[in-house]
Order: C-alpha cells, then structure tokens, then sequence
C-alpha cells in the first residue's frame, strides 16, 4: 500500500512542499530512504522505527521504501522523521484518517517517540499558508513560532501517540494561538540609548544623517574613544521594524538556529558584531551545509565591524557584493540559494597601528609608511561602499563630569522617522525606500543641484580625487540631510556637510 504525507523542506529562506511518500509490501524485510537526503534524513530510519515501537505500535516486517519528492532538491536535516513516521504507520493500516491531505507534518523523532523541535519553521509555516494547507502539525517547543502566520492551524505535538491518537480521531489538539500586537509592544525596548553618551556631538549628527538614508559608515579614532559605545545605540534610533520586516528577519534566524527559546517574533532591529577572526563564509554565508552568514542575520539591522583593518581581506573582498546589492547569492550544484542582506555596515578602526594618529594629546610612534600600510589593509573599493566617514576624537573629562541631560534616543528617532516617512513618500512608485538605495539612474532626478552646488561637488571631487562611486554617495547623503531638513531641494550646505563625511578619502589615505 501506498501513502503519501506532506511535509516542507527549505532552499534559502524559503520552504517548499516535500511530498513523503512510503511504500509497503511483501518480500525481504527492509527500509530504504531515497530522495536526496543528507545523512541525518538516512538515519531516520533507526529513529522512526524505535519510536513506533516505543510507543505502543507494531512495525511490520516488510519492505518499506520511502521517498522523498521533489527527488532532484537536496533534503537535509531531521524534520521528516515524523512525516515518515506517519506515513508509514498509515500504508500499516494502523492510522485511518482519510483527510491526511490537508496537514503538512514537520519534527524530529526521540527513540521513545518524543517530539523534538527543528530549524525552520516560520518559513516552514508561510509554505503551508501559500499552498493551501490548512493544517500544520509540528513540535510543541516550535508552536510560538509557527502561530504569527494566521492563516493555518498550528497543531502542537509533544509525542508521536498524541498525533496518532489525533488522526484516529481518538483525543483532538488544539489549535495554538498567541497575540502579535501583545509581542510587539513587549518586546521593542531598546538595552542602549544615546542618552548615555557624553560629547560627540558631530558623531551622534553623523549617526542621525546614516539613519535617516539608511548610509554606511566608518568611524575611525583612538582607542576608547567611545566608537563601539556609539555603534551599539545606531539600532536605537533607527525606525521600529514593520510586521513584514521582523517576519523575514526571524526566518533568518530560524534556518540559522539561532531564535531564542520561546520567542516567537524578532521585534527589534538586529546588531551583529563578529570578531575580526571571522572567517568569509562564516561573515557571508554559504559552507557545505549552506546557512545564513552575519550579514544575513545583520538583515534590515546593523552589521557592526569593530577594528575593521584587522579582518581578513578575503572576508571584507567577500562583503562588497552583498553590500551592493542587498542579497547574498550561494550557487550549489543542485540549487542556488539567496539570503537577503539589506543591513547598514558600521565599521570601526584605528587610524594607525598604535591608535593615536589623530590623537592632539598623545604622540603618535608610527611612521608614514606604517600608518599607510595599516590603512590600505582596507580597499578602495569597499570604502567606496561606505557613505559616511567619521572623525571620533577623544572625550574630555569636562564633557564627562557634565550633569547636564544629552538627547535620548526617542527624540533623534522622531527625527530619523520623519526623514524616512518623507522617502518612503517620495519612491512610493519605485522598489525602492530610502535613499542610500538610489540607483544612478534615479539621480539626476531626486538629486538635482543648481549651479552653486555643481560647483562645490566639482571642487571637491577633483581635489579629493575621488571616484564616480563616491560622487554618487555624497549625492545620497546630501538628499538625506536635505530631507532631515525638509527641503524638497538640495542646498549648499547640504551638500557641504556631505562632502565633509568624505574628507577622510583625503586626510587618511594620502598620509
């Protein structure tokens, strides 16, 4: 007999339907699993068989084979040990529900038949929704997860009996439930706020004008100088994440493995911070079991490089596409698979070896080759990538013992919102939302300059000797002021304070 029991694999951050179909008959006694599965699919078959033991069911001596279709996509992992659990149990006979049709079954078997939670399921469950199931039976651990998608019935499991018991029509599950709009307002309370820096006034501008476009950004300055104390309050003012946004970001998570125990939704803009030992396919993505990379799980977040000449130059040569293009493209001899990457890069560095280059106090003991070589650890063409460069001097101890109250983060995100809500106005018809995505094309009608401004740039571009890359971003950069400004045109100084984010392109790597 033959029976066929819907489950879901993953290509990306995506699912798709896996149809587990499994075949009984007389002859030799064996079990054969085929369909392109990787070694955890293989060894299935010792734990589905214990667990259909263990918990109270005849496993028939017979010749089973089991496949998993689309025979041609590499199935990896341990989520069809229940399909085929299921399935076999039902061509035995020993399962009798006719509506099996309408349930995708995902999860991982115990030998005793406990049900133990997988990666993947949010994707997992917008599959089911998408093809018009109904149904998702899944791990009781998994169930928070699966429950933001309205449209299925999520169907926790603790145990194999239970979901036979279901089937049978002996004992029902009940539907799992959870309140979204409760999640949100729970969870969106950020750890760091801007109000605890003191000083830096030039660098919390130049953190708004990056929220504001969505930019990229270097900071370079001396050890302690309060560089990662200012990277790590970005997230703070940047715009909370819409419903759709933290959806795609706790895919990611969820392929990866990485969602925290009974947490249901990512509400919060991530922050990702690797060690600069980092290797490039641990920083992209990619491997030979392919899994999201930091600058996937930075996605719709901030992707934070502390020290950044010290990584690896295969690791920051590996960044400038994604960066480019807001995706990462994995290509695999069965499939090819894309993560999304639209994350904001805040690097941090030195500006020599010692750290004290740009220090007026401290006396710098690098040479001028030694501070060029340090520097040229990072290329052009990523820093070309980069929006916005940053001075970060030292604080003064007056401006630490200060009492008086600095700007907390609520207010510059009120502003940050309003910079954003006058984009997203302006390129509603466009497939695109701020404007650090401006393509070339776009600019010379978003970002006109009269005869005053072509001049500076023009200036400016020869003095600095720059490239047509970084002419293109300092025009990104001016339309954001300007709209932090709410002027509908791009004015001098605007384009001047842009300019003056690029001055490092001068001072630094013509030492």
């Amino acid at each position: 007999m033959i029976s066929k029991i819907k489950s879901c694999g993953l290509i990306g951050i995506d699912g798709y339907i896996v149809d587990v179909e499994v075949d009984t008959s007389n002859g030799i006694p064996a079990f054969e699993i085929v369909g392109l599965g990787d070694a955890a699919v293989k060894e299935s078959k010792e734990r589905v068989k214990s667990a259909i033991k263990n918990s109270g069911y005849e496993f028939f001596s017979k010749r089973l084979t089991v496949n998993l279709a689309p025979a041609n996509l590499k199935k990896e992992g341990s989520a069809f040990d229940l399909p085929i659990a299921v399935g076999i149990l039902l061509s035995m006979g020993q399962i009798l529900y006719e509506e099996i049709d309408d349930h995708m079954i995902v999860g991982e078997l115990s030998l005793d038949g406990t049900v133990k939670p997988v990666k993947g399921i949010l994707p997992m469950a917008i599959c089911a929704m998408q093809s018009g199931i109904r149904n998702f039976v899944l791990p009781a651990e998994n169930a928070d997860e699966a429950a933001v998608v309205k449209d299925v019935n999520i169907l926790p499991v603790k145990h194999l009996k239970d979901l036979i018991e279901y089937f049978n029509k002996e004992k029902p599950i009940k539907r799992h439930v959870i309140d979204i709009d409760k999640i949100f307002s729970k969870n969106t309370k950020q750890r760091f706020d801007f109000a605890d820096v003191k000083g830096q006034e030039n660098v919390k501008r130049a953190l708004e004008v990056a929220a504001s476009g969505a930019h990229n950004v270097i900071m370079l300055g001396s050890p302690g100088s309060g560089k990662t104390m200012l990277a790590k309050r970005l997230p703070s003012i940047l715009p909370a994440l819409t419903f759709k946004e933290a959806l795609e970001v706790t895919k990611i998570y969820s392929i990866a493995g990485l969602l925290p125990p009974k947490t249901s939704l990512i509400t919060t803009r991530p922050f990702r911070s690797p060690h600069h030992t980092i290797s490039d396919i641990s920083l992209i993505g990619g491997g030979r079991i392919p899994k999201p990379g930091e600058v996937s799980l930075a996605h719709y977040g901030v992707l934070f490089l502390d020290e950044l000449p010290e990584f690896s130059k295969e690791a920051l040569e590996v960044l400038r596409q994604p960066l480019e293009d807001g995706v990462v493209s994995i290509s695999r001899v069965n499939a090819s698979l894309v993560y999304p990457a639209d994350t904001m890069l805040v690097c941090a560095a030195n500006p020599c070896k010692c750290g004290n280059y740009m220090d007026p106090e401290k006396q710098c003991t690098c040479t001028p080759s030694q501070i060029q070589k340090y520097l040229g650890r990072l290329s052009g063409p990523l820093l070309d990538r980069i929006d916005i460069h940053i001075e970060v001097r030292s604080v003064k101890y007056k401006q630490l013992e200060a009492t008086e109250p600095t700007e907390s983060s609520e207010k510059i995100r009120e502003r940050v919102n309003r910079a954003r809500a006058i984009q997203l106005d302006r390129y509603k018809d466009t497939n695109i939302f701020t404007n650090s995505q401006l393509e070339p094309a776009m600019m010379n009608k978003y970002c006109k300059l009269d005869s005053k401004c072509r001049e500076l740039l023009r200036n400016a571009f020869e003095k600095l000797g720059l490239s047509a890359r970084a002419h293109n971003r300092i025009l990104k950069v001016a339309r954001t002021i300007a709209d932090m400004d709410e002027s509908e045109e791009i004015k001098e100084n605007h384009l001047a304070e842009a300019i003056q984010y690029r001055s490092l392109d001068r001072k630094f790597w013509n030492v």
